[in-house]
């Protein structure tokens, strides 16, 4: 004889019925929600555009296009942002890959030093950068009196920690013993080093005499921006690097693949949703960073000024269909970068989802 369905769905009903809040404590909540993100988000959101298109469309395009120093800081912050982007990108693989596939000595050390520009000011950070490479700084009169010799080093040292990185993926397997691996990766890294300081100096790259300008210059701002998005990328890999594990990059390996050919085939395609990702929240910031660029820039009209300083600078000059016009296409930018964000988070927690899947699957088994 069936049973009846009708008993257990009304109980259903009531213990679902008895998890929720009342009516009207639920309303209070969404209404206070809508009212706080409204007052908040909304209004000053579509205030700024109203006010930046009031003069109408030809004046708007003037106040961006036609404005050399607006133009001007708009091509500075296209600039810098994406060189930002590309050096946060460079270094999240690589502190992700290091601190999600080996253990070693000062991890931990790494991963709390990753968080630091979340804890710093970004005025204090602009300021530590003047304190370095300012005129009265520690390495201010070097820099001014042969400042430009210290590329033929940076270019050298990032060449070798390149290589340096590339030995330790390429020699994972065809030599056995760690501190013999370390070893050929060290010797492999200085002599990238020595070979580029080599040939940069025969080719008269980086001459003698000549000064480096890193504050109130674009160099400061790209140091400036790449130190407060510091841990974006980074802090977007880790976690999914840990939860895909190293299975496939070993069976990879075991297969015959080289270094390149699994970071390539294998460990991008796992990792690529939380690289975009990161990348997105990266660009965001470096784009509307204020604090750290102001210190390091300098407030140079037409040179040094970035978008954001230009809305304070055309605020304070009474400018204000000027400045709502760059504030206008900075939340533009901001705008489109949350609907690519949510597209991608979407993506991501699909990834997550798929991983998880996959690993109980074998619990789930009959067998179990």
């Amino acid at each position: 004889m069936a049973h009846s369905p009708g008993p257990a769905l009304s109980a259903g009903r009531r213990v679902r019925r008895a998890q929720q809040d009342p009516l009207v404590v639920r309303a209070v909540l969404i209404a206070a929600a809508v009212l706080t993100v409204g007052v908040l988000v909304i209004v000053p959101t579509v205030f700024v555009f109203v006010q930046a298109l009031r003069p109408g469309l030809s004046a708007y395009a003037g106040n961006l296009v036609r404005d050399r120093d607006t133009w001007s800081a708009i091509m500075l912050t296209l600039t810098v942002a994406p060189i930002a982007v590309i050096l946060n990108i460079v270094f999240g693989v690589a502190a992700a890959w290091l601190i999600a596939r080996f253990r070693f000595p000062g991890r931990t050390l790494l991963t709390t030093l990753i968080d630091v520009p979340f804890s710093v000011s970004p005025v204090v950070a602009g300021l530590m950068f003047v304190l370095i490479f300012g005129l009265q700084g520690y390495l201010g009169p070097w820099l001014r009196a042969d400042g430009l010799r210290a590329m033929l080093y940076v270019v050298s040292l990032a060449g070798a920690l390149v290589t340096f990185g590339l030995s330790l993926i390429l020699l994972r397997r065809r030599i056995p013993g760690r501190a013999a691996r370390l070893g050929s990766a060290i010797a492999a890294g200085a002599v990238a080093f020595a070979a580029l300081a080599i040939v940069q100096d025969a080719l008269g790259l980086w001459p003698h005499g000549r000064s480096l300008n890193i504050i109130f210059a674009t160099p400061g701002l790209i140091l400036a921006t790449t130190f407060v998005t510091f841990p974006f990328v980074a802090r977007e890999l880790i976690p999914v690097m840990e939860a895909f594990g190293e299975e496939e990059d070993l069976a990879a390996i075991s297969l015959g693949a080289s270094g390149w050919q699994m970071f390539r085939r294998v460990t991008l395609p796992n990792i690529k949703w939380g690289l975009l990702y990161g990348v997105i929240l990266c660009n965001a910031r470096a784009m509307g960073e204020f604090g750290a660029v102001y210190v390091v820039s300098g407030h140079i009209a037409g040179k040094t000024d970035t978008m954001p300083l230009r809305v304070e600078k055309l605020y304070q000059e009474y400018n204000l269909p000027g400045a709502y016009a760059v504030a206008s296409l900075l939340t533009l930018l901001a705008l489109v970068t949350l609907v690519v964000k949510a597209i991608i988070e979407r993506r991501v927690a699909q990834t997550v989802t798929t991983v998880a899947t996959a690993e109980l699957a074998p619990l789930r088994s009959p067998g179990n």
